[in-house]
């Protein structure tokens, strides 16, 4: 059986679908219909940054009511901006002259001293 295609909302091309709406409701039945796999996916690896930022509990009403309200303004389908969270990525570290840390761990050699 071939993948079902569906015009991803979040990746802007038409993409495999999910096999079955994620959720029981009327967000769960538009993610089915308009959000591919790989956008889910993502979804999926973004939404554990709320739980963990806002301490959200998934079994409780008001997390429920929070993370599906986070999902549509995510996909697009509630105006809004996506909750804040702690999580930031990695600053890569540039070796400049005001750096401060010791680099003997980038060349494997022994910082000699005068």
């Amino acid at each position: 059986m071939s993948d079902r295609l569906v015009q991803c909302v979040k990746l802007g091309k038409e993409l495999p679908g999910l096999s079955r709406p994620p959720y029981r409701n009327e967000l769960g039945q538009r993610i089915f219909e308009s959000v591919s796999k790989e956008a889910w996916q993502q979804w999926l690896s973004d939404s554990v940054k709320f739980v963990n930022t806002y301490r959200v509990d998934l079994a409780s009403p008001e997390g429920q009511k929070f993370m599906f309200k986070q999902c549509s303004v995510y996909f697009g389908f509630e105006q809004g901006d996506v909750a804040q969270t702690a999580w930031t990525p990695p600053k890569e570290h540039v070796h400049g002259p005001d750096c401060d840390h010791d680099h003997d761990h980038d060349h494997g050699t022994e910082k000699k001293e005068g």
